[in-house]
């Protein structure tokens, strides 16, 4: 067993790496973060999985539009559950971001500026973030009911692709997450703020 005693300073410290950014985000915000900070984003995130992830490559390749600009969004990797009365979602966990890996780096070079999942990122996936300036907000898994609670709107961007989970969701704050930019691999914790 071990004991020990946080400094003031070190506690003080914590508050510098607090971020607010608004979703969709600016280069200027992804250009900002840092490995470690706690990120808390309101505004407007897209959710897809790697289904979803699928027919959006397969539309491109197509040559046919995507439902949403990619440009500065954010894409939340979670599978949406049916609401409970009087929630606008269910429970909103993430999902593993490797599912999505082999299409990221198109959707990076799009102009997708933030992704959020859990776990790690291909080395594609990080070179892809690092020539886009995009960010990769790592999220922890198990906290899908806390993290629905802040969220006050979905709605069906597609419907076509509505079994696919491509939603958006307008949030008052989304998460506490720790942010990579660079491939470095943190750790994550999650609160409702």
């Amino acid at each position: 067993m071990l004991k020990f005693v946080i400094q003031k300073d070190c506690a003080e410290m914590r508050i510098n790496m607090d971020k607010y950014i608004n979703a969709p985000i600016s280069d200027e915000d992804a250009r900002s973060l840092k490995s470690g900070d706690y990120v808390y984003i309101t505004g407007t995130i897209y959710t897809a999985r790697d289904a979803a992830h699928k027919r959006m490559a397969e539309a491109l390749s197509a040559g046919q539009p995507l439902p949403i600009d990619m440009k500065n969004n954010i894409i939340y990797y979670m599978g949406p559950s049916p609401a409970r009365e009087g929630r606008p979602i269910g429970s909103a966990g993430p999902t593993t971001a490797s599912r999505m890996d082999k299409y990221a780096p198109d959707l990076l070079d799009l102009g997708l500026k933030g992704m959020i999942g859990k776990g790690k990122r291909s080395k594609a996936v990080i070179d892809a973030i690092v020539r886009n300036g995009a960010v990769y907000f790592a999220a922890v898994g198990g906290a899908g009911a806390l993290l629905s609670k802040c969220i006050e709107k979905s709605e069906i961007v597609c419907r076509i692709w509505e079994r696919k989970f491509l939603c958006k969701a307008k949030t008052a704050v989304m998460m506490d997450a720790r942010v990579l930019q660079t491939g470095q691999r943190q750790m994550t914790r999650c609160r409702k703020h």
